[in-house]
């Protein structure tokens, strides 16, 4: 018989009857009935029909047995109900009379039905957070929450985010009442250690970051302290501003703040410039009188030096060291100037040789100021003899001459 015979179930149709010859499979319909009958036999509820026999009291084996059958089919569904399912990344927590017993794995397990035991889920996967100052938003703001006052007696509106992991289910579970209430106080009192212990500039334009990782750390010391099974992750302040009724006075000083630290670099600027130039004039004008030093001194022991030799030669020959030394004077006093005057003999006048015209008609340049000069008389009256020496000289020539 195919399964798509309305009749499949309801047993053969054929010359036997319903069921004849056991040819297809049992009449459900028969099966239901029956098991009414039996269960109307045991609770006297059955009903009679009109070719029925008289019901019979039921037998203390018949109670007894629909009984144990039902207590089987309650034990069975009541030991059913300790089954539960671990997934991945989950811990299980199993708990005797309120009392911890266990933690599981993940996969199927098995524990002793309620009231004996029961358990409960923990996620340790899940990156749970933690919004202090805000909610959903950093301008829906919870003051009550985000206002913090810093080392130098300001006060700061901040709003930050902390992310942390379970770590221990156990721990997490039964040390601590309200977890998530907990996390939220300690994060809200290590960050207000943590400003409490800085400048507000500081907070503000420098050391977010540092803020951020010393409030972490100290989140996560306390949390340890209480065994609460928390693993801060990260903490990552959203928002740092002064509060909204100093904000315009604080944007103020913010900008003679920026004046003032400009006006610095500039003027360090200007120092970074001058100094270096004023220490290398210094340097060399150092080195340059250090020379001039070095020079006069050798100048004066080259002069000592050669009046010593002089001096020795005198002393050997005076006269020719006498005549030597005016005609080494009178060709270095004559040798930077191109005038010359010559004193002739016996007439007591003074005669001028015009070395300027010599020079200009042999073709060298001669400034016409000194032309000039040189063509005017010179009355002037003989210069006196400058010195005790060209006298001597004078008469040396007188008697040479006699």
């Amino acid at each position: 018989m195919s399964l798509n015979d309305p009749n499949w179930g309801r047993g053969s149709r054929g010359p036997q009857g319903p069921g004849g010859g056991n040819q297809g499979p049992p009449d459900l319909d028969e099966l239901w009935r029956n098991f009414n009958r039996r269960l109307g036999e045991i609770f006297r509820r059955g009903p009679r029909g009109p070719g029925d026999e008289p019901p019979r009291p039921p037998s203390a084996r018949g109670i007894g047995g629909g009984a144990g059958a039902l207590a089987l089919l309650v034990i069975a569904v009541w030991l059913a109900s300790g089954f539960y399912i671990v997934v991945e990344g989950t811990r299980g927590v199993v708990l005797t009379f309120g009392k911890f017993s266990q933690e599981t794995q993940s996969g199927l397990r098995w524990r002793m039905p309620w009231p004996i035991q029961s358990h409960e889920i923990v996620n340790l996967s899940q990156v749970r957070t933690l919004e202090v100052g805000y909610r959903n938003n950093v301008r829906t703001k919870v003051l009550k929450e985000s206002l913090m006052l810093t080392d130098d007696e300001n006060i700061v509106d901040l709003q930050f985010a902390v992310q942390y992991l379970v770590k221990d289910a156990k721990d997490f579970t039964f040390n601590v009442r309200r977890p998530d209430e907990s996390a939220m106080q300690i994060a809200e009192t290590a960050m207000r250690e943590v400003i409490g212990k800085h400048r507000m500039d500081a907070i503000l334009y420098e050391t977010q970051v540092d803020v951020a990782n010393r409030a972490r750390d100290l989140m996560q010391a306390i949390h340890d302290r209480y065994n609460t099974g928390i693993t801060v992750s990260t903490v990552t302040i959203q928002n740092a501003q002064p509060p909204e009724q100093v904000q315009a006075a604080f944007d103020d000083a913010v900008k003679a703040g920026q004046d003032r630290e400009r006006q610095k670099n500039e003027g360090q600027a200007y120092a970074n410039d001058v100094i270096p130039r004023a220490r290398g004039a210094a340097s060399r004008l150092f080195q340059e009188a250090d020379g001039y030093k070095q020079r006069v001194i050798a100048n004066a022991e080259g002069d000592a030096s050669r009046f010593k030799q002089v001096l020795t030669e005198y002393a050997k020959a005076p006269q020719v060291t006498r005549e030597r030394i005016y005609i080494d004077t009178m060709r270095e006093i004559l040798s930077a100037t191109n005038k010359v005057m010559m004193d002739y003999r016996g007439a007591g006048n003074l005669l001028m040789l015009p070395l300027e015209k010599l020079l200009q008609q042999a073709g060298g340049s001669v400034n016409p100021t000194e032309a000039q000069a040189s063509q005017r008389p010179s009355t002037e009256p003989p210069a006196p003899e400058a010195s005790p020496r060209s006298r001597e000289t004078l008469r040396n020539r007188d008697r040479a001459d006699r």
